[in-house]
This record gives C-alpha cells, structure tokens and sequence, in this order.
C-alpha cells in the first residue's frame, strides 16, 4: 500500500500507556466488521448476549488523552492509522457534500487493554469498534499483530479495511442510518440477529463504503499496490458469520448472524470497490444480502 500522499489527520486522541476504565452507561456499539471481537462475539453467540452488554461500563472515569514519554514500538502502527484516517476525511468531505449531508469528521482514538467510551467500557478483546454516541473510532494497535496472525490477514491494506470500515459506521451515523431503531434490539425489518437483520444490514453497508473509500483513495491518491485488494478481501472473508461459527462451534447457525457471511461481505466490498459510488451501497432495500 502506498501513503506518500496521504496526510496524518489530527483529530485524534493517544490513550496509549493510560488505565483509564469507567463508561458512559449501555449504547449500542458498532465493531470491526468481526474482526478481533473473538471473545465478544463467541459468548454472543454461545449465550444469545446482545455483544454491546459486554462492553458496557460503570460510571466514573473520564477519558484523558495521554501523553507517551518516549517512543513506542506501536508507533508505526498509530501514524499509520492517522493516515488512514486523514484519507478517509479527505474522500468523504467532498462525497457527503455532494450528497446534501453535512460532514463532521470522526475521532480516531488509539488505546491499551480498555477505556472509557461514550457507549461503555471499551475492551482489546472486542478489536476496533464505532461508537455512535461520541463519533470516535476505538482500537487497541495491538490488534493489527492479531489480524495477521490469528486471521491470516497481513498486510498494509488489511489494516486499512478494518479502519475504513470503521470509518463507513461513522458515515452511516451522519446520514442517520444509525437512528434506524437499533438501540432497543429491533428495527424496521425485525430482530437485530439473523442473517436478513438490520445488523447484517448496517455492518455489510459499512463493507461496501470501505470499498468506496479504496476505490476513490486510489483514484485521488493512487494508493494500491499489488496483492493489497487479495488482502483486504482475506481480512473480510476470515471475519464473516459462517466462518467464526464454524470455528467456535464446528457448524454454522445463520439465524444468530449479525455482520453477514464471508462471501457476503467480500461481495460488498467489492460493490463499492468497482465504482466508488454510494448509490450501490443500499443493502436495506436490496432483497437478496
């Protein structure tokens, strides 16, 4: 992946080398497409648990940004992320206006273990996840090692998937996808699980706007190199539903997904990678996922 010419965003917060614990009560959070939320999505899956009751926290701590004394061997990582970031607010200002909706760009904030989000505690063990209620983008670096290891997904552009994913629920709250009804467990089309949910729903949307991201940062700042596309498609297949389930469990139950399949999130990615047009991106009126 190339990022000669993408810039660092500053709106960001280095929680790194901090402990800071506590939450704001029980929100509905918006993980990493699967990725990384092993522990977090096993016991949703395993004991019908709502995955957000698992992050919730108790009151009581503020989120500080801290201050690293001296460098870290995740920095790479952390400026990376920034670029990332920084790439996404440059193709998303200009489409969003172009679409009637305001901008307002997200708060990517790095951390170590937990720390205290506007949707509860977040935990590493529940990878990267958009909060909605604080607009900020959560992830402990450490994950990244994860992505490539545990999930056979290495590679610059991987990483930046799972950012622009992110970044994709935080397009979704500023078009209002987010007000859908979800904070209660259900919304216009039923039940927050299964694999025709508006969960699947909201999470392969967020797929497909990643695909817009890379196909407009590549076309604005020619970032892909070969074998990078392969990667990014690795990192959603290894994450879909059918796959987790298979792996936990030994076989797949379709009526407890709530970010899709593998093929179905590689198919969105792919949507929005072929032409960088939102318009493709509607997966609450398609009638086949």
């Amino acid at each position: 992946m190339r990022l000669d010419d993408l810039r660092p965003s500053d709106n960001v917060e280095d929680r790194r080398g901090g402990g800071g614990f506590g939450g704001f009560g029980p929100r509905m959070v918006f993980g990493g497409g699967g990725l990384g939320m092993v522990v977090i999505l096993l016991l949703s899956l395993f004991f019908g648990v709502d995955p957000s009751q698992l992050l919730n926290g108790g009151a009581g701590f503020e989120p500080q940004t801290q201050q690293q004394a001296g460098p870290r061997s995740d920095d790479a990582d952390y400026e990376f992320a920034r670029r990332v970031i920084g790439s996404a607010e440059d193709i998303w200002q200009p489409l969003l206006r172009d679409h009637g909706v305001r901008y307002a760009p997200a708060t990517f904030t790095a951390y170590d273990y937990a720390t205290p989000t506007g949707c509860g505690t977040g935990q590493s063990s529940a990878g990267p996840f958009y909060c909605p209620s604080d607009a900020h983008i959560y992830l402990d670096l450490s994950f990244f090692h994860e992505l490539s290891q545990r999930f056979g997904a290495p590679g610059e552009f991987a990483r930046a998937y799972v950012i622009a994913h992110e970044y994709g629920h935080h397009i979704q709250n500023l078009m209002g996808v987010m007000d859908r009804g979800r904070m209660d467990g259900m919304g216009p089309r039923g039940p927050e699980r299964g694999a025709n949910s508006e969960s699947v729903r909201t999470e392969l949307q967020a797929d497909c706007y990643a695909g817009v991201w890379a196909f407009r940062a590549n076309q604005q700042f020619a970032i892909l190199q070969n074998g990078d596309v392969e990667a990014a498609m690795r990192a959603a297949s290894s994450v879909g539903d059918d796959t987790l389930q298979k792996e936990s469990k030994g076989y797949i139950v379709p009526d407890s997904f709530t970010h899709g399949s593998s093929a179905q999130r590689v198919r969105w990615f792919e949507r929005g990678l072929e032409n960088g047009r939102m318009e493709v991106c509607d997966t609450f009126s398609a009638p086949n996922l």
